[in-house]
């Protein structure tokens, strides 16, 4: 199905390295951003006790880090969670204390300050749990990131999943990018986020690669810039169809879906944006920064005559 036809190729390629120039100046800023800044873990994967409470009126979070501050606890973080009335703290594990115990004598000291306040819910994990978590999503990470490599160069060719594992790598390390420099919460529900985003932005790649080995057989005068950018076009109705209503069903979760898949959501839609870029002006084009050429796909035939694109055999495997 097709909303609309593009009757001409748009030169993608032609503007490939001034778009591969901005990914690079991204990615790296991305980097910086995770060294100088790390991410905000949840205690999911550091460890320790967090304690939501509510207040019937705005929360003044000075006034909480004093009063918590006040307990002799280090490395405590107070953010609003949701409304400006709910306020999440995460407190390190301390030695000789229990959580339940932990969290008492913060809402002791709370209550001090507001006695309306109430407790919502705690939560305890352990730093144990938090490093086999941590560990594990780097083991599912390597997984997929080895699995999508395999499958590419089975199906397509070895310069297709070097090609696409760089545009899915670079959808990554924004995301990623993104969380540390807002310095918003990294937890395991946007971990899975980032798993989605990497299935999701291969099938793209794969798309146009397919479209791209189609093109070779059918246009076998076309140069290799001309065969991408041709099958960058005739895709762009599907990704905007697919692209589209994913993004609808994601920024509805954004907005309606609360505080709990307020991080996740968020995650999925900058995936889905930088998703689309590095299929396209990433992927596509380190495809043919890497020489990718028809002999590459294709097995050597006897017929030199080029195929009518009209022929409804010029897509036949030769």
């Amino acid at each position: 199905m097709e909303f609309f036809k593009i009757h001409r190729d748009i030169p993608f390629m032609r503007h490939a390295l001034v778009f591969n120039i901005v990914s690079f100046v991204t990615f790296l800023a991305a980097v910086f951003f995770l060294f100088s800044r790390g991410l905000h873990l949840s205690v999911e994967f550091t460890g320790g006790t967090l304690m939501e409470v509510s207040y019937s009126q705005p929360a003044d979070l000075t006034k909480v880090r004093t009063l918590v501050a006040g307990l002799g606890l280090q490395d405590v973080q107070v953010q609003n969670f949701g409304t400006s009335q709910d306020v999440l703290i995460r407190m390190p594990v301390q030695k000789g204390v229990t959580s339940a115990q932990q969290s008492d004598q913060v809402l002791a000291a709370l209550k001090t300050g507001d006695a309306a306040v109430v407790l919502k819910r705690t939560e305890f994990v352990g730093p144990q749990v938090g490093d086999e978590l941590a560990v594990d999503g780097l083991k599912a990470l390597a997984f997929v990131v080895a699995g999508i490599m395999l499958y590419l160069a089975i199906r397509f060719e070895w310069k297709f999943a070097v090609a696409a594992i760089i545009a899915n790598l670079h959808d990554v390390v924004i995301i990623l990018g993104f969380f540390a420099f807002f310095q918003w919460e990294f937890s395991l529900p946007v971990l899975a986020a980032v798993l989605a985003v990497l299935g999701y932005s291969v099938n793209e790649s794969v798309v146009i690669f397919d479209r791209i080995r189609e093109n070779f057989r059918r246009f076998r005068k076309m140069t290799s810039m001309q065969v991408i950018d041709n099958a960058i076009t005739s895709t762009i109705s599907r990704t905007i169809i697919t692209h589209g209503s994913t993004q609808i069903m994601v920024l509805s979760m954004l907005v309606f879906g609360g505080p709990t898949l307020h991080y996740f959501a968020l995650a999925l839609t900058i995936g889905i944006c930088f998703g689309i870029y590095s299929s396209v002006f990433v992927a596509a084009a380190i495809a043919m920064w890497l020489g990718i050429r028809r002999e590459d796909l294709v097995k050597a035939t006897g017929n030199k005559k080029d195929e009518d694109p009209n022929d409804p055999n010029a897509g036949a495997i030769v």
